[in-house]
């Protein structure tokens, strides 16, 4: 019997493991900030392209900023920011790990949370950073010589390399050199220089946002909507945030293009530059003017590739007035309270999270049995709220806006509702579009150098071109992790090019585990930023020490008099305070270095002052040895008088009387 129940709960474990193995990554990263010539190309393809505001980045996409460009993406509550001429890519983004290929350039990062099993690891050629703590990093990777140089402002990182491991505090500068045999020194980190002002001017900006008091800093987007709209409270849904400066007839969703972006299919790419956070979380509703209604104040609210619902069925195509027998798709943005239904197959616990952290769902028993052509949309027969567009134009990319036709009334109400676009994509839905022409690239020796890496990355992305036959087979549908997994294993390329392990302290697994945890201490939650470390005065300031003053230009621009922003009782809580790890039994062993320090002089001991020791107490003189004591002598007038006793004195005052 106990066999018995022994095999059917793994079966069961099994079962749930493998839903879990197919559930999508619950965030991406957003592009949200770029000056001048900054690249992307997809994971999945070889080609470069424009880089675009608000397309999702995820596991295997690659950045670049060319000469003089930079660029500022986020990832849930993470800043990072590349300077000019940095080669970034994604090796690994998702719930929990967050994996960067740097090969050359200079990478600043504002970690406001970390998870106690999130993972943030910076990979370069010849070494591996863990950030252990939340704070300001700076990494930057002189490609020439192989040198790599960790800042650390505030937080604390860990560096990994050839076997062995040594750490970097706040306030600290390391400078690591070579490649199989490597040598550090460390120092006091230098002041800030004008890439470091600008990076802490950006953390500002998001500290005095407003709309942190509404949804949660994990909502990716959610700085850029304080400059763009305005928060209103409608009675029936709460506080809702309403665009600014949009142009007569606007409706969601309208303006932009699809994209196919793996394991999510079809994505949508706002072109505002504020069109991401509501657009991939909570809802739409028309109120007299469109509104989006953040939904309920998650800790990390799930990312949807569009919360929309798809218009169609076998006589739409003929009755949305394209003619000529071309199809259409048709689209409308979800109400609160409505259900999305994922096209990719997840998990019936992701379908429930996704939906209740972006909307308040009355009933979520059954939210992954939902029938989707027996409920009402509140949005469908909303002004403008239908977008369709010819299927040649959707799959290609183009921008909806320009390619959208009127639908009828008559075709809306007898068109049926699907959790999907039956459109099986192409390579322009991967590359968005583009039709060529130059592009700034990352030199070919900075995208084919190798780096080390602590945690094995994920197998890179099966080639868009590998999948696109399995793809039409099933339309407008991503393929599930099985079939992912055997056209990889058709794949003659290694698994993931251009890394390798690095050699781990032998302390490095412990318990026996698998991916090696660097050791931790601290909080969760960094506190807000109010002005550069530089700025600010006292002991525990790194910079408030000889030879590591702040630039005149650092000063001029700290922030003059600003009170940190109040917030109000419905922001999300902060997290829990993680307990210091215990010390290591096997400390790892230390590089060697590069350049022995001085040793430390001997701090003067300071001088106890000798006091005088107290006076031996004798004994007491019994009375008759003790001197006799002085009389006390009366005033003159007065000698010889007694003095009048209180009885008398009030007797003489009654005589009187």
């Amino acid at each position: 019997m106990q066999r018995l129940i022994r095999t059917i709960l793994l079966s069961v474990t099994a079962v749930f493991l493998a839903a879990a193995q197919s559930d999508p990554p619950g965030r991406v990263g957003r592009l949200n900030y770029s000056n001048g010539a900054v690249s992307f190309r997809p994971g999945d393809v070889e080609d470069w392209l424009p880089a675009e505001i608000n397309r999702p980045l995820t596991t295997g996409d690659h950045l670049w900023t060319d000469e003089g460009a930079r660029a500022e993406l986020h990832i849930g509550t993470a800043a990072l920011r590349l300077n000019s001429r940095t080669a970034f890519e994604f090796l690994n983004l998702d719930d929990n790990t967050v994996q960067i290929r740097l090969t050359e350039g200079s990478l600043n990062v504002h970690l406001r949370a970390l998870g106690e099993r999130e993972n943030f690891e910076i990979d370069t050629p010849n070494t591996s950073v863990a950030l252990l703590r939340t704070g300001e990093y700076r990494i930057d990777v002189n490609p020439d010589n192989y040198v790599t140089r960790v800042t650390v402002r505030g937080g604390e990182g860990e560096v990994t390399g050839t076997g062995q491991a040594f750490p970097v505090r706040a306030g600290e500068q390391a400078r690591i050199t070579g490649t199989d045999s490597l040598s550090y020194d460390t120092a006091g980190a230098p002041p800030l220089d004008e890439w470091d002002n600008f990076c802490f001017a950006r953390d500002r900006r998001e500290e005095r946002s407003e709309s942190a008091r509404y949804v949660s800093r994990d909502m990716v987007g959610y700085e850029d909507l304080d400059d763009h709209g305005a928060w209103r409270t409608v009675p029936e849904y709460g506080a809702v945030w309403v665009p600014r400066g949009v142009e007569a007839g606007w409706a969601p969703y309208h303006y932009g293009h699809w994209a196919w972006i793996e394991p999510w299919g079809w994505t949508w790419v706002d072109d505002a530059p504020w069109g991401f956070a509501p657009f991939h979380y909570g809802r739409w509703v028309y109120v007299g003017y469109w509104a989006w209604v953040p939904g309920p104040v998650a800790v990390r609210p799930v990312y949807a590739p569009a919360l929309v619902a798809w218009v169609g069925g076998p006589r739409f195509s003929m009755a949305i007035g394209i003619g000529g027998g071309v199809a259409g798709v048709a689209w409308f943005p979800l109400g609160p309270r409505e259900v999305y239904v994922p096209a990719y197959r997840a998990s019936p616990v992701y379908v429930n999270r996704v939906n209740v952290t972006n909307t308040t769902i009355v009933n979520n028993i059954n939210i992954t049995n939902i029938n989707t052509t027996n409920i009402r949309y509140v949005n469908r027969e909303a002004p403008g709220a239908v977008t369709a567009v010819p299927q040649n134009a959707f799959s290609s990319a183009r921008p909806v806006q320009g390619a959208a036709v009127p639908v009828r009334g008559e075709a809306l109400q007898s068109a049926q509702i699907i959790n999907t676009a039956q459109v099986a994509p192409s390579r322009a839905s991967v590359v968005g579009g583009y039709s060529g022409g130059r592009v700034a690239q990352p030199p070919a020796a900075a995208q084919n150098r190798t780096v080390v890496t602590r945690t094995a990355p994920p197998p890179a992305p099966v080639p868009f071109a590998q999948r696109q036959q399995a793809l039409s087979a099933n339309p407008g549908r991503p393929l599930d992790y099985s079939q992912v997994q055997q056209l990889r294993g058709d794949q003659a390329q290694p698994a993931r090019p251009f890394v390798r392990p690095a050699q781990l302290p032998s302390n490095a697994n412990p318990g026996g585990g698998g991916a090696y945890t660097p050791q931790r201490t601290g909080g969760q939650t960094a506190p807000p930023v109010q002005a550069p470390p530089a700025f600010q005065r006292g002991r525990d300031n790194p910079f408030d020490r000889p030879g590591t003053r702040p630039s005149r230009d650092a000063i001029q621009a700290a922030p003059q008099n600003q009170a940190p922003q109040s917030e109000p009782n419905n922001v999300p809580p902060g997290r829990v305070q993680r307990d210091n790890p215990p010390p290591r039994d096997n400390p790892p062993p230390r590089m060697e270095r590069e350049v022995q320090p001085p040793p430390p002089s001997p701090r003067p001991q300071r001088e106890t002052p000798q006091r005088d020791a107290p006076p031996v107490r004798t004994e007491r003189p019994a009375q008759s040895e003790r001197p006799a004591q002085p009389q006390r002598q009366a005033p003159p007038d007065r000698q010889g008088q007694r003095e009048p006793r209180r009885e008398d004195r009030k007797d003489d005052r009654e005589k009187k009387q």
